[in-house]
């Protein structure tokens, strides 16, 4: 069936349930994962001074927050007997990041979560589940939770 699993991680909740389904789902199929988070560029804002300043937040935390996303993976698997991977990736369009870990890693499947966005918030966010289906060059099995695969919103 599927031998390598890529699951990406972004920290939210709704990605946590998604990672212990693809690791039940793993562990089924016989298969590895491979736990990948997009580190995205700071954004940077003009000051009032004009100056060009960033978030503040630091690509060294977000990196570390990446890692620890992913290392939460890695052991939530360990612990179901399911071997993983981890990669960090560090670009502006996670679903590029994505399709490229995916095709680079080896994987034959990818297991992501959607967060279910409809109207305006969608159009504004836009879609991260919706262009990795669009240009993955492997299958994508979407999960979403029960209750937002009944019509009930969670965000």
């Amino acid at each position: 069936m599927f031998q390598r699993i890529l699951v990406p991680s972004d920290g939210s909740d709704l990605s946590a349930v998604a990672e212990n389904a693809a690791i039940a789902f793993a562990q089924v199929c016989g298969s590895e994962l491979v736990a990948l988070s997009v580190v995205p560029p700071e954004p940077v804002v003009l000051s009032a001074e004009g100056a060009l300043v960033t978030g503040g937040t630091g690509t060294d935390v977000l990196l570390a927050q990446a890692e620890a996303h992913v290392g939460r993976v890695a052991a939530a698997a360990a612990k179901a007997g399911v071997a993983c991977e981890t990669l960090t990736s560090y670009g502006d369009s996670p679903a590029e990041k994505i399709v490229e870990a995916a095709q680079r890693a080896g994987c034959d499947l990818v297991f992501m979560a959607s967060h279910g966005r409809r109207g305006l918030s969608r159009l504004i966010a836009g879609s991260v589940t919706q262009h990795v289906l669009a240009y993955s060059t492997v299958p994508v099995m979407v999960y979403r939770p029960q209750d937002q695969a009944q019509g009930r919103r969670r965000d």
